[in-house]
């Protein structure tokens, strides 16, 4: 049984590491947020130690390391964006392997640092990239992995997630602590497609604002159309009417990827694989990182080249919300 402290409790995702977490038979021991609305931990773990502080935090491991014999195993990272690097030397520092979720960081050069600490620490630093361990996505890489080598896939990537006006008070909608909508709410997606189609060609930018994002990415073995948003008002007219808020699609070939379900025990999948040794680290995560930071870096082109149909619909709809 090893031992767990997790960083962000009273965030979204935290549940999902919690069941990872007693899934995989192991235990929390401590756990840490500044905001105290955690009674989620009594499904899972009622007797672990928890902190508002982080200073009371980090001497209860050291009280519980020499007064108890108690050693960290590992650290998961539930928090703010922003706050992942210092956390994961945190949990490094600490004498733990480091769990985080993505974007592991918000710069490139924040893992060339990290990787000097990982190989001075002897522990390892892991990144939550679930969507490698979704089946339709594993299915869609051997897929690409059998084709011709010269085959070339055309993709369209949609993602829009409805959010209200608390996005913009909250640390998501400042970009110096999110990185901005494509970091925030896209990341996972230019990960998957990098595991799947390999290195990047070309990154282009269309539209880029506080609420949506597009632009073109050519990869090895496919070009990709993305379009991102968390305005409610570039849904398409009919998800609108059914009062539904999200939107997601990814069209290969014109044909769309089944990709509705098989959410539910991801996480599991990912600590049970980090739990054997073949979880995934640093470089694996470089490529999205890379991707997100030029995206946010990056003048928008306008709707010039391979642009994608959303771009176009959505500024005929609305040209004023630029």
């Amino acid at each position: 049984m090893k031992k767990f402290a997790l960083i962000g409790l009273a965030g979204y995702i935290a549940p999902r590491h919690l069941k990872a977490i007693k899934d995989t038979g192991n235990e929390l021991i401590a756990a840490l947020d500044k905001f105290d609305s955690v009674g989620v931990m009594d499904s899972y773990f009622p007797n672990a130690d928890f902190f508002v502080e982080i200073e009371r935090f980090d001497r209860h491991l050291e009280k519980l390391k020499y007064e108890r014999g108690q050693v960290l195993d590992f650290m998961s990272i539930c928090t703010p964006n922003y706050l992942h690097d210092s956390h994961i030397r945190m949990a490094l520092r600490r004498g733990a392997d480091a769990i985080c979720e993505k974007p592991l960081v918000l710069n490139p050069w924040n893992i060339d640092a990290l990787q000097k600490m990982e190989k001075e620490s002897g522990k390892k630093i892991w990144n939550v990239l679930q969507l490698r361990m979704h089946p339709s996505i594993i299915k869609l890489k051997e897929k690409v992995d059998n084709a011709p080598v010269d085959k070339i896939f055309d993709i369209d990537l949609t993602y829009l997630t409805s959010r209200g006006n608390w996005y913009y008070t909250s640390w998501k909608g400042d970009e110096s602590k999110s990185g901005g909508i494509a970091t925030n709410i896209g990341v996972h997606f230019y990960d998957m497609l990098s595991w799947v189609f390999g290195e990047v060609k070309a990154n282009v930018v269309h539209v880029h604002t506080h609420d949506r994002a597009a632009g073109y990415l050519e990869f090895k073995r496919a070009r990709v159309r993305w379009f991102l948003s968390i305005n409610q008002n570039a849904l398409p007219e009919e998800i609108k009417k059914s009062g539904q808020r999200t939107y997601r699609s990814i069209k290969i070939e014109g044909e769309e990827l089944e990709f509705s379900g098989g959410f539910t025990d991801l996480h599991t999948k990912v600590y049970e694989s980090i739990l054997e040794g073949n979880g995934y680290g640093l470089e694996d995560a470089r490529q999205a990182i890379e991707i997100v930071h030029e995206i946010r870096n990056s003048k928008p082109a306008g709707l010039k080249g391979e642009f994608h149909p959303f771009a176009k619909k959505d500024l005929e709809a609305h040209p004023f919300n630029r």
